[in-house]
């Protein structure tokens, strides 16, 4: 049992889902005595029948805004896993200030204010096509055919305004006391890793996995948010 019981808001990539994405994880954190919660975005995973074109980013944003709302959460670790990178940076922005004590970017985009997901990631247009919403890729599994096979399983079309609409914001998550930037595996987060880490306000840190550490490295996961909090 961990001698100070932690709350925990895991916010899971474009195209997955909450529950069974972040399964693993939140087990090891419960063990250790910390609240968890993972919720599914809006339009996709166990909540697609919800699909549609009024679904964007400030609805998912919406999403985690007002588990914290209606479950009177405080002092919360807030955890954004690649797409939710833009999720949690609209949290900040929307939750009183004090409400995030640590806030953690798991190989995740760290937008700034006015972009799109779709400014930032330079193959989106190659990736989505014309499609509304995006099919899920599984490009990002590589060679590891078991969690290729998990992604076709469970990945569900994300809608395409998630990934156009601008954010915006304030600063709010440059207040928040502790930030972490966790880089995986692979190029395309290096940068987000490489602009905070020589930022005395924030941790870095790494993890020897792909892009999914909740599927490919549970236990260092868990670990690395602890560590966190």
């Amino acid at each position: 049992m961990a001698a100070k019981s932690t709350t925990f808001v895991l916010s899971h990539g474009a195209w997955w889902g909450g529950d069974w994405f972040w399964r693993d994880v939140a087990d090891l954190l419960r063990a250790e005595g910390h609240r968890v919660f993972a919720p599914t975005l809006t339009g996709i995973g166990s909540r697609e029948h919800l699909q549609g074109s009024g679904v964007n980013l400030s609805m998912q944003i919406l999403d985690i805004v007002n588990l914290i709302k209606w479950e009177d959460l405080t002092d919360i670790v807030l955890v954004g896993h690649s797409y939710s990178g833009m999720v949690v940076s609209g949290v900040a922005e929307r939750v009183p200030e004090g409400t995030i004590r640590s806030i953690v970017y798991l190989d995740a985009f760290l937008p700034e204010d006015g972009q799109s997901l779709s400014d930032i990631a330079s193959n989106f247009k190659d990736l989505a096509g014309d499609h509304d919403p995006v099919p899920p890729p599984v490009f990002f599994a590589g060679d590891n055919e078991a969690l290729k096979s998990i992604l076709e399983k469970k990945g569900t079309p994300h809608p395409r305004g998630c990934f156009e609409e601008r954010i915006k914001l304030s600063g709010a998550r440059e207040r928040i006391p502790l930030k972490t930037y966790v880089l995986a595996e692979g190029p395309i987060f290096t940068a987000f890793f490489e602009k905070v880490q020589s930022d005395p306000s924030w941790r870095t840190e790494t993890i020897a996995c792909g892009h999914f550490p909740m599927l490919e490295a549970p236990e260092k996961t868990a670990e690395i948010l602890i560590r966190a909090a």
